[in-house]
């Protein structure tokens, strides 16, 4: 029997066994990767605080830890696993759960890793309070791993409040993906793509905002896919228009959406309607049609700098990202210089690049295409890098002396103590002010360039 244990036998009805008072079990959390990770922590964390567990910061010593993981490149991996060994030095008697797309993939490798109690796999995760006690009682590991592509329900676990210092919400409507691109390992990790029904995610809306939220991100492994699953079928387009009618939203945020997905309803309801936030993440991966081609990615360059220019030109000051990959095998300077000139002429207002790594399982990992050297690719990731950073000290430098409207953060600036707020064009101001202003809106007029947010000051009428 494992060393690790809660101390008094807590049974999941709130009572503890003999006359021992109840004690809380502390659980503490750790989320790596993107947005839709952090609403699966919210959800799971939701599951646990119901079951009468105590949350706590992960930095503090808890009983029991939750590791969410990201699986996208070889770095994330290695992420995941300096997370897991400090949760494990910082209470050795902790009971140390692993979830999310890593422990998905390569169960295996997790489990092996000293100190590892239990491994969730992805539909799995909302068995964590039912498994908690069984994980406690095993010398070896438990590993709960299923097939992300068997027929399944998912639950919908309704979120009422996020954790201390999270002023937006994040809701996720869509789960999974139906492309293959030859170097994605998502797929993999959370199966086909499935929506939750357009009436859960404004119920879920609905209660966020009745708690305090103003601005709601809607996420999804692939967020353009919305409805196509669902009988009869709808669109992100339908359920925008709905969530705008929810009372009390100011601004919803879209996250990621592919090029191919952006329908005429799509971008004229973006365009016309200013609750959507002036910010948009259009993944990219290379401007190299051959290299796109080999990715199997479902546009091509013409295509996605027509909707780019489209929407840059018909939305002032947009806020526009995008997902660069640079050393796919195969690729050639050629394609690589391609990709630099498409970077370079869109209105980027900021860049993910990610360095190639294989990834097991997936069509590129087990091709023949000539790997591109590790120097070459750390060359073209710093050349990248350097361009996104261009772009985003020029979009920010644009906005000196222009007033705008900021949801203020319940946290301030940690280097200056000043209030931080966030635009709908997703830009960060500090400037003094009240705690009061947190979770509501602000006006600041921008008045300098400040490391990595702008500076300003309250707008005379703010």
């Amino acid at each position: 029997m494992t060393s690790r244990h809660f101390g008094a036998p807590l049974r999941l009805d709130g009572e503890v066994s003999g006359s021992q008072s109840l004690t809380p079990v502390t659980v503490a959390f750790a989320t790596l990767g993107c947005k839709l990770n952090q609403y699966d922590t919210m959800e799971v964390r939701a599951l646990l605080e119901t079951e009468g567990f105590q949350t706590v910061p992960f930095e503090a010593p808890a009983q029991v830890y939750v590791i969410n993981t990201c699986t996208v490149t070889a770095r994330a991996d290695y992420s995941d696993r300096q997370t897991i060994r400090r949760a494990v030095a910082r209470n050795p008697d902790a009971v140390v759960v692993v979830t999310g797309c890593y422990a998905q993939t390569n169960p295996g490798a997790v489990a092996a890793i000293p100190g590892v109690d239990l491994v969730l796999g992805t539909p799995d995760r909302h068995a964590l309070p039912g498994l908690l006690h069984e994980a406690r009682k095993r010398a070896r590991p438990l590993v709960r791993v299923s097939d992300v592509f068997a027929p399944r329900s998912y639950p919908a676990i309704p979120i009422r409040r996020y954790a201390p210092g999270h002023t937006r919400a994040f809701v996720k409507a869509q789960d999974g993906c139906q492309h293959r691109c030859s170097f994605c390992i998502v797929p993999f990790a959370r199966g086909g793509s499935r929506s939750q029904p357009v009436e859960t995610v404004i119920e879920q809306v609905e209660t966020l905002v009745a708690a305090g939220y103003r601005e709601v991100v809607l996420t999804g492994v692939d967020l353009g896919h919305y409805g196509w699953d669902q009988s009869p079928r709808t669109t992100l387009a339908m359920l925008t228009r709905r969530l705008l009618d929810v009372r009390g939203l100011s601004w919803l945020r879209l996250s990621s959406v592919l090029p191919a997905y952006f329908t005429e309803e799509l971008v004229e309801l973006i365009v016309a309607e200013r609750r959507v936030c002036r910010h948009l993440h259009v993944p990219l991966q290379s401007g190299s049609d051959r290299v796109l081609r080999v990715m199997r990615r479902p546009y091509t360059v013409r295509m996605y700098r027509t909707l780019i220019e489209r929407l840059a030109s018909a939305i002032p000051d947009l806020g526009l990202g995008a997902d660069v990959i640079t050393g796919f095998p195969g690729e050639t300077d050629a394609d690589f210089e391609a990709t630099e000139a498409l970077v370079r002429a869109l209105p980027f207002t900021y860049l993910h690049v990610f360095s190639y790594s294989d990834r097991r399982g997936t069509e590129a990992a087990r091709g023949s295409a000539p790997r591109v050297p590790p120097d070459t690719i750390r060359r073209r990731t710093g050349r990248l890098r350097r361009l996104g950073a261009d772009k985003q000290l020029a979009f920010r430098r644009a906005q000196i002396g222009r007033e705008v409207d900021a949801l203020v953060l319940e946290q301030r600036a940690r280097e200056s103590g000043s209030l931080v707020g966030l635009t709908d064009n997703y830009l960060e101001l500090a400037f003094p002010g009240p705690d009061a202003l947190m979770r509501g809106f602000a006006r600041v007029r921008a008045t300098a360039l400040g490391g990595e947010r702008l500076e300003g000051v309250l707008a005379v009428n703010g």
